[in-house]
């Protein structure tokens, strides 16, 4: 019998990558966004090249009961999930805190924070309620541990996002639950056009410094990989395609 896999923000990005690698892996998939016309795109791609089932679920993980409502009413076949990757987030502003827009904090501590929260608390229940076990991968962020300049509502929501999955993974564990945490640096997506309010001249500009400062303190083979067996840290040194 097949596995499913739930992934959040499965529209562009890492979401994305993932749904594809699990696919190819054989698993299930049910994907989830508020972009329904690309999620249906990838929902026929991947039914066609992998052979795999898959469900498109529309909704805002923003929104507590639309996030329920949405989970709850899940067909038979992808109500066992195995494997919940909570991917949706986003980052929302580039200014020192003083000068920061509230409605920006409101936007990355409701998706990156509460969205995953909401999400958790309803697909948790259901892996406990089918009593095989099951696994959540939390995306963080190494920005979650290594907080930089006009970011500081961004990385204190990924500090939330490291703090929760240690404390997920005590709570989880009497019911067979795994969580792990993944923290990637740079990669290349739509983040940073999404972070400066869809101005595209601007994340690439930002995009590019960055990178620059990557490059000019040597790549990633001279640095070691941050890793534990619960999470693990990846900081390239230039962006990477998923």
């Amino acid at each position: 019998m097949s596995k499913t896999a739930f992934i959040t923000g499965a529209s562009s990005g890492i979401g994305a990558a993932t749904a594809r690698a699990l696919a190819e892996l054989g698993y299930d998939l049910v994907i989830t966004g508020r972009r329904t016309d690309r999620l249906q795109a990838l929902n026929d791609r991947l039914e066609k090249e992998f052979g795999v089932k898959a469900l498109v679920l529309g909704f805002d993980v923003r929104d507590r009961f639309q996030t329920e409502s949405a989970i709850d009413a899940l067909p038979g076949h992808f109500r066992t999930i195995d494997v919940l990757v909570n991917n949706a987030g986003l980052a929302s502003g580039f200014e020192h805190i003083d000068e920061g827009d509230p409605m920006d904090w409101d936007k990355m501590i409701d998706t990156n924070v509460k969205g995953l929260l909401y999400v958790t608390r309803a697909v948790s229940r259901m892996m406990i309620e089918n009593g095989q076990g099951g696994h959540i991968v939390n995306i963080g962020s190494i920005a979650g541990t290594q907080p930089y300049e006009n970011g500081a509502v961004y990385c204190a929501s990924k500090h939330a996002v490291h703090a929760l999955s240690q404390g997920m993974r005590m709570d989880l564990l009497s019911h067979g639950i795994k969580v792990t945490e993944i923290r990637p640096g740079m990669v290349d997506t739509e983040f940073s056009t999404v972070r400066f309010h869809g101005d595209r001249e601007r994340a690439s500009n930002r995009s590019r410094a960055t990178t620059s400062r990557g490059s000019s303190r040597g790549s990633s083979r001279s640095r070691p990989m941050s890793t534990s067996t619960t999470s693990k840290s990846c900081r390239p040194g230039r962006p990477t395609l998923t």
